[in-house]
């Protein structure tokens, strides 16, 4: 089935169904909403190869995320993943998961940026100052930052207000009169960490309270279960637990739960960031710092990747989202 068919049917020319269906913007949305229609009672498909030499494109981007440590095991960062694929198919764009490890003479994305091998590049995890974005702008080669960095030209980035999501979520606890408040944090220096183990800190310097209960540990459940048992196993304990991942969250829940310390009398105060996963055995409604759907989070991430392919304004894609609190039944 051939564009001409297309257009014949609907009176219209052959550029014009052409460019409707490659997402021309001078196309009106109502002639493109007759061309899709029109396109998709026939079954037309386009020749995807011929599409890609014609526009330059290679419908396909790249997702860089770290070999250490691994993010996969975390629910919250793979339910974005696949709504941002989900989001990009729908425009039949292709997300490659790339993994990189920083301790390499030679990195995997710069290979598919060398190579052509994808419009854009989405990298996740970034750090304060991050060598992977550094080379990327020297390169000129598009990219969206999941985090924000310390870079010397405009760039494109998605990010969550991560400190304010802490800092909030400790004010509140020193606002109930929590005095002896612990963080259990992630054992690296990946932006989003800092930042949420920053506002932790600066609530507590704040208020003249001090932060001996923090700790840091690899991001995994029994971190989480180990380090609670141990926290409230001190002759001084925490009255009150933050966490900044949902995997430490779910192993502190699960530690108090055992100890008959997440509700009650005797309860500590747990506050989750991005709350318990689903598959937590506990059933419990905690506290939470919610960041946002992950349908939503998706849905931006991609609307976004498309504009920086179609070359907008870098400076119209920095996007930084608040974080709510839900006060559950544990703070």
């Amino acid at each position: 089935m051939s564009l001409k068919a297309i257009a014949k049917e609907l009176g219209l020319s052959v550029t014009t169904v052409s460019r409707a269906l490659n997402g021309y913007f001078d196309v009106s949305s109502e002639t493109r909403a007759r061309v899709e229609a029109e396109a998709q009672r026939r079954g037309y498909r386009p020749n995807t190869f011929a599409r890609r030499l014609k526009m330059g494109k290679i419908d396909a981007v790249g997702l860089v995320f770290p070999v250490h440590p691994v993010p996969l095991n975390n629910s919250v960062f793979m339910d974005m993943v696949g709504e941002i694929s989900h989001q990009l198919a729908q425009h039949e764009i292709d997300l490659l998961l790339i993994a990189d490890d920083d301790l390499a003479d030679k990195h995997s994305y710069m290979r598919m940026v060398q190579s052509r091998r994808v419009d854009a590049l989405i990298v996740a995890h970034t750090l304060d100052n991050d060598p992977r974005l550094e080379q990327l702008q020297a390169a000129g080669f598009p990219f969206l930052a999941l985090g924000r960095s310390h870079l010397p030209k405009p760039y494109a980035w998605f990010d969550f207000d991560n400190y304010a999501g802490t800092y909030n979520a400790t004010r509140r606890l020193i606002g109930q009169g929590h005095q002896r408040i612990a963080l259990l944090g992630e054992s690296n220096n990946q932006a989003f960490i800092t930042q949420r183990r920053q506002g932790y800190l600066d609530a507590l310097n704040e208020a003249g309270l001090s932060s001996e209960w923090l700790r840091t540990m690899p991001p995994s459940r029994r971190a989480g279960y180990t380090t609670t048992q141990a926290l409230l196993a001190l002759d001084v304990a925490p009255t009150a637990i933050v966490t900044d991942c949902n995997t430490h969250g779910d192993g502190a829940a699960m530690a108090l739960a055992q100890m008959r310390r997440l509700t009650g009398e005797n309860a500590v105060a747990l506050v989750v960031y991005d709350g318990l996963p689903q598959d937590s055995i506990v059933d419990i409604d905690v506290a939470a710092v919610i960041q946002s759907t992950r349908q939503g989070v998706g849905k931006q991430i991609a609307d976004m990747v498309l504009q920086l392919i179609n070359g907008d304004d870098i400076s119209q894609l920095q996007v930084l989202w608040q974080p709510e609190f839900s006060p559950g039944q544990t703070a």
